[in-house]
């Protein structure tokens, strides 16, 4: 994790010579900015288009020891532990990664929202720079080489700013250059339950549909493969843990804004972990 107070600008994108095709258009490249009402941003919300669901009045809250439950507004709480971190983070951006789901977006845009900072997914990124979500799924079957350099360059685009938050997609872990660019922020594990993201998945199916048990079988063999590199994240959040932390039944009554408290708490522990090993004068 490196802490850093660089601001985004724009995002200039240089791809491989063999994938010159893929020029973005910079119009619509351009981070979004959490808190302004007259910026447009309509081109950049391609992989999930549905803002985070509206969200209870009730908010659960844990200690880490002992789970207290309070009637509190989530909306002034989060906004309150996000005005904390802020100072401590300088501009650090925040790297999501983890198999790609609604969830792990959805609290990106929260967090955003709650850091003032910029939103990106580095996916829909490189689909804009390819043309479209058919052409980089074209590029990523017919040049896997020339692909995973173009998530290089994005990386490294979007690694060089600050105040980002980015839902990064499974080709940032998938070789050592690309971790090593997420070590230019926080990088999180946003675990969420195959089952659930399989769900997600079937449900949203244009064509052509696949058996709920297709997409989960596909879903666990690229888990398998790639949860060591997840678990090279500076922290892992679990739905699962969330839920039993704060006293839910179901992981579908935990809301976004809940989610992103969990998030900035883990955070902060991070933020004060590395302070007190630069006072013992050990790298973090």
């Amino acid at each position: 994790m490196v802490i850093t107070t660089a601001t985004p600008s724009r995002l200039l994108l240089h791809f491989p010579a063999q994938s010159s095709h893929l020029l973005p258009s910079t119009s619509k490249c351009k981070p979004r900015f959490h808190g302004v009402s007259n910026f447009d941003s309509s081109s950049f919300w391609s992989t999930t288009t549905s803002r985070p669901r509206a969200l209870s009045t009730t908010c659960s809250l844990s200690d880490g020891i002992t789970t207290k439950v309070a009637e509190v507004d989530c909306s002034l709480e989060l906004k309150k532990k996000a005005a904390d971190i802020v100072p401590i983070l300088r501009g650090t951006s925040i790297f999501l990664v983890g198999t790609k789901s609604s969830v792990k977006s959805n609290v990106g845009k929260v967090l955003a929202d709650a850091l003032r900072y910029y939103y990106f997914d580095s996916d829909s990124v490189i689909e804009e720079a390819a043309g479209g979500e058919l052409a980089a799924e074209s590029l990523r079957e017919n040049d896997e080489e020339g692909y995973m350099k173009s998530v290089t360059e994005v990386l490294k685009e979007l690694s060089s700013m600050g105040r980002l938050v980015v839902s990064a997609g499974d080709g940032a872990v998938q070789n050592s250059t690309n971790l090593g660019l997420l070590r230019h922020g926080i990088s999180l594990w946003i675990d969420v339950p195959l089952d659930m993201v399989a769900k997600e998945m079937t449900g949203n199916q244009s064509q052509p549909p696949e058996s709920h048990s297709e997409v989960l079988n596909q879903l666990l063999i690229s888990y398998e493969e790639l949860k060591g590199r997840y678990g090279t994240a500076d922290a892992r959040i679990t739905l699962q843990n969330v839920a039993g932390q704060l006293g839910h039944d179901a992981l579908d009554s935990i809301t976004m804004e809940e989610l992103a408290l969990q998030v900035l708490t883990e955070i902060e522990k991070l933020t004060r972990v590395k302070k007190m090993m630069e006072e013992a004068g050990q790298p973090f």
